[in-house]
């Protein structure tokens, strides 16, 4: 350890990354499951110009009363698939939590992506547990830092585990940036618990 780094006192999120948790077989045979079972849909959110759809799609399994409300829009759970339960029990086994949801996005190519947010909605409650799975090409993953603006980035590859743990949410936003020159897609995974059901109709 250098002298500078004693004094460093560069934030850092609350995250464990496990960047070959899945083995290339076994992210392949996800990858082309989720493709084939999850119904896909294309969500719009309301805008000063109107609504206008989301760049991705996007779908939302879990518990029947798991319901999420995020950008105006009403998550009511579709049951799980079996890709997807297959994920969740391996994500519970390293993260010692038992998920009651999950939200999927397919990024269609590298035009799809996510502005900066934090999954910080009352029903996730107030330190939540969040595990990212990432199939298909790899992209970038964007943390910044509320309060100094600092960054930190991951490359989200095919078969990874990203957990955002503690503070994370209530201190951190995050995105997925475009990235043109990418072909390929993607679809991730965020497993989550809802601590108390969302009321508002969205």
């Amino acid at each position: 350890m250098s002298t500078f780094d004693l004094f460093d006192d560069t934030p850092a999120p609350d995250v464990d990354w496990y960047p070959d948790w899945l083995s290339r077989e076994l992210a392949d045979r996800m990858l082309t499951a989720l493709i084939d079972e999850v119904a896909w849909r294309q969500d719009a959110i309301r805008t000063p110009r109107g609504r206008i759809p989301l760049p991705r799609l996007t779908a939302w399994q879990g518990e029947p009363d798991a319901v999420y409300v995020y950008s105006g829009i009403r998550n009511v759970p579709a049951p799980w698939t079996p890709a997807v339960l297959e994920l969740r029990h391996a994500a519970e086994q390293i993260c010692g939590v038992r998920f009651n949801s999950v939200l999927l996005n397919r990024y269609r190519n590298g035009n799809d992506s996510m502005g900066w947010h934090a999954d910080s909605e009352p029903e996730l409650g107030d330190a939540p547990v969040i595990a990212s799975v990432s199939l298909g090409s790899t992209r970038a993953f964007d943390l910044r830092h509320r309060a100094t603006g600092a960054v930190q980035t991951y490359r989200l590859t095919h078969g990874s585990l990203l957990v955002m743990r503690g503070s994370t949410q209530a201190q951190w936003q995050h995105r997925i940036p475009k990235a043109p020159a990418v072909q390929g897609e993607r679809i991730n995974l965020t497993f989550r618990r809802i601590a108390s059901p969302a009321r508002a109709s969205g």
